[in-house]
């Protein structure tokens, strides 16, 4: 408090009292505030390390795929070759009639 004020009589107790209660509940409601936002930062920055280590993941494995079908589609390229040098008549009259029902039942 500042002596002219005193010295004035304008002094109030009543008002100096509530006054510093006043600036102690600010102060308490702005710690509380700032811990809150804190709380609500950290879960923000959680959720979206989370989100962020799922999307990379999900990267991972749609990366992967492309190469697992090129490896299942030259197993079946390398078996269907092998099955044709073994019997290719066999191969060759099955491919014949899978041809002629084929265009059968496209007339139909």
């Amino acid at each position: 408090m500042e002596e002219s004020q005193m010295r004035s009589g304008t002094y109030n107790p009543t008002i100096e009292s509530a006054a510093q209660q006043a600036h102690q509940g600010v102060d308490r409601a702005a710690d509380k505030a700032m811990s809150g936002v804190g709380r609500m930062s950290d879960s923000a920055h959680r959720a979206v390390n989370s989100t962020a280590d799922k999307a990379a993941s999900a990267a991972d494995w749609a990366s992967q795929v492309p190469e697992k079908a090129r490896r299942a589609q030259g197993a079946m390229t390398e078996a269907a070759c092998n099955s044709i040098r073994a019997r290719p008549l066999s191969t060759v009259f099955g491919a014949l009639a899978a041809g002629y029902i084929l265009g059968r039942i496209a007339r139909w």
